[in-house]
């Protein structure tokens, strides 16, 4: 029971942000599955894509959508891109060791933190 209301707290913390920013799984659920949880890193991501697919979407869009803050030929493209290359992402994950993965995803966090920070 006390694992279902972490994930309560993770997934309205990630649904907030995510509306906010337009972020949630790489930042806020994997890494609150991983240190909250316990998951080892490729189920917390898996675990962020199941729970992402079709909350975020539809929601959030709407109301972006409403106040004229989307571009749909972008944003389609983008999606049909993510779908196609999605797969080899997942592929590549499952035979990385997972010490690389960790080591990647802490790097690539950093350093989108230091790019938004210096506003360049």
């Amino acid at each position: 029971m006390l694992n279902i209301f972490v994930y309560i707290i993770i997934g309205a913390l990630a649904g907030i942000l995510s509306g906010l920013f337009g972020i949630g799984g790489g930042i806020i659920i994997i890494p609150a599955l991983m240190y909250l949880q316990g998951f080892p890193q490729l189920k917390a991501q898996g675990t962020s894509l199941v729970a992402m697919l079709p909350p975020v979407g539809i929601l959030a869009f709407l109301e972006y959508y409403k106040k004229g803050n989307t571009n749909l030929v972008a944003g389609i493209v983008i999606c049909i891109t993510m779908l196609i290359s999605a797969k080899f992402g997942g592929q590549l994950a499952n035979i990385l060791p997972t010490g690389i993965m960790k080591k990647a995803f802490g790097i690539f966090i950093i350093l989108i933190g230091i790019k938004i920070f210096l506003g360049k």
